[in-house]
């Protein structure tokens, strides 16, 4: 899932600036399970704002709404009401969530209340770890499921570097070194021979480096009538 971060309340309401009318805007998927940008979090961030407001001697109007999720027209259709009558939107979902927001809306100024940080899962109560940099050539197959990309500090993809020690990372010794772990996986597996095979130089092409992605199913598309 895409996990993201809260900002700073005083950066936030230096978003919002001078506007009066503030809609926060929750998220009710992926930043709600990491407890980033849900119902809840909409509502304790609307009620904190509507304090400092009052603190700082500049009461203003702060409404909430939470959707099941920003990033697809149709779910957040239902906010267009309470987003015309807003001076700003704040929303409390990932990046993506956000610019939906955006080309849906785009009279309205909308402003990200989220640092969208990684893709992950929750590791233990309280902890999301980084699992997934959607480079877009998955090689999880030969890596024991382990992904080399997102869990080696130095992306490497033919085995550890020269420096980890005693499984853990040079680069920082709370890191797990991925190779370890995909060595131990697969002897446990008795897959050891993947180890050996080789794998070439990344096409980067295929991952952030080449431009906006764009996937089209064609199966899937529904044609304008001719």
């Amino acid at each position: 899932m895409i996990i993201g971060e809260q900002k700073p309340l005083e950066e936030i309401k230096e978003l919002i600036g001078d506007a009066r009318k503030v809609l926060v805007a929750g998220c009710g998927t992926c930043v709600a399970v990491c407890s980033a940008g849900g119902e809840r979090e909409a509502q304790i961030l609307a009620s904190a704002l509507r304090l400092a407001f009052q603190v700082d001697g500049n009461s203003r109007e702060v409404t909430e709404a939470t959707v099941q999720r920003q990033c697809e027209w149709e779910y957040i259709d239902p906010l267009a009401e309470q987003v015309a009558e807003s001076d700003v939107v704040v929303s409390l979902a990932c990046g993506i969530g956000v610019q939906t927001l955006v080309e849906r809306f785009p009279e309205a100024w909308i402003v990200p209340g989220l640092n969208t940080t990684f893709l992950g899962m929750p590791q233990e109560q309280g902890i999301w770890v980084e699992r997934c940099q959607a480079c877009g050539q998955c090689i999880l197959g030969v890596t024991a499921g382990i992904c080399p990309i997102a869990r080696c500090s130095k992306q490497l993809l033919n085995g550890p570097c020269g420096g980890s020690h005693d499984g853990k990372c040079e680069v920082n010794p709370d890191i797990e070194c991925a190779w370890h772990l995909i060595y131990e996986r697969l002897r446990k597996l008795g897959k050891l021979e993947l180890m050996l095979r080789f794998q070439p130089a990344k096409d980067w092409s295929v991952s952030r480096d080449g431009g906006p992605r764009r996937i089209v199913r064609e199966d899937l598309r529904v044609l304008p009538e001719t």
